[in-house]
């Protein structure tokens, strides 16, 4: 009967992927170097296969390694499961969070992802709704976390993410280049549209808010369907849009950034526990601009 694999050697693997070096990862999972070697040696042993292959001073994975990765991640994510199921200190209760449908769309499946995987007990209710009232409802204990578009005129939480404001237009459209720019814009007190709207006024630019919507994919909708211009951040950028730049005569606009507002009346090991959670969730999620462009193409 073959050997099962042993869940410590693949978290040992798994360390050593994420952080790139055999070094970084022995401080990860608090075992000397020589251990963690010795622990790839006989998980090489167990598989039959090596699963790294040196590469000058650092590391990466072999072929054989690769396979692998998938599976120990599988692996060691349902070992983690099962202990938190029957933890006696498991964290319990219930968070609120709220956040905009298109900051939902993109980032709760991650979020929440993450989250669950160490908790399994606690209860996640999610409210989706613009900045503006996201704050109001933090003020009157209604929601425990927000994840906002964080505004320079009123700055309010932690500033967690930023990314680039791009223009978009569909790629089967020359909307952008019609001699009043039609655009296709969210509600009025958005820091997107107030961000657009400023810089044409600054180039002297003639342009129209023909679509106006709370609704993040009824915006895209409008960009799609080839009948107008709009702004998105890199990472909400589709398959079928295209960037706009200086040479179409659309100026750089500011960064987006995304801020976490914490209900100082409701903090307690839970939802600090999210919190921690949506804070590593999009930090790791930066897409370079080229990357981002290309998946839109």
């Amino acid at each position: 009967m073959p050997a099962l694999l042993d869940v410590d050697q693949l978290k040992t693997f798994l360390a050593i992927v994420d952080t790139g070096s055999f070094t970084r990862a022995a401080d990860v999972v608090h075992k000397t170097q020589s251990a963690v070697s010795m622990q790839m040696k006989r998980l090489e042993e167990r598989v039959g296969r090596p699963v790294f292959a040196r590469d000058g001073r650092g590391v990466r994975l072999s072929e054989d390694g690769e396979r692998l990765l998938d599976y120990a991640r599988r692996i060691v994510h349902i070992s983690r499961e099962a202990v938190s199921a029957f933890a006696e200190d498991a964290l319990t209760g219930r968070v609120r969070l709220g956040l905009p449908d298109d900051y939902a769309e993109r980032y709760l499946p991650e979020i929440l992802a993450r989250f669950s995987r160490s908790n399994p007990r606690v209860e996640t209710t999610v409210v989706c709704e613009p900045t503006s009232q996201l704050i109001d409802l933090v003020a009157r204990d209604e929601i425990d976390l927000a994840i906002i578009t964080h505004a320079t005129r009123k700055p309010l939480g932690e500033v967690i993410r930023q990314e680039p404001l791009l223009w978009v237009v569909s790629q089967r459209s020359v909307v952008h280049e019609e001699p009043v720019v039609p655009l296709a814009l969210s509600h009025p007190t958005c820091v997107w549209r107030e961000s657009a709207v400023a810089k044409l006024e600054e180039i002297g630019r003639p342009h129209r808010i023909l679509y106006s919507s709370r609704s993040f994919a009824a915006v895209g909708a409008a960009v799609l369907a080839g009948l107008a211009v709009s702004v998105v951040p890199e990472s909400a950028l589709r398959t079928g849009m295209r960037v706009l730049g200086q040479a179409e005569g659309y100026p750089p606009l500011p960064n987006c950034k995304i801020a976490l507002v914490r209900n100082a009346g409701s903090l307690n090991e839970t939802v600090q526990a999210l919190a921690d959670h949506i804070v590593a969730s999009l930090d790791n999620m930066s897409v370079g601009f080229e990357n981002a462009a290309e998946a839109a193409e």
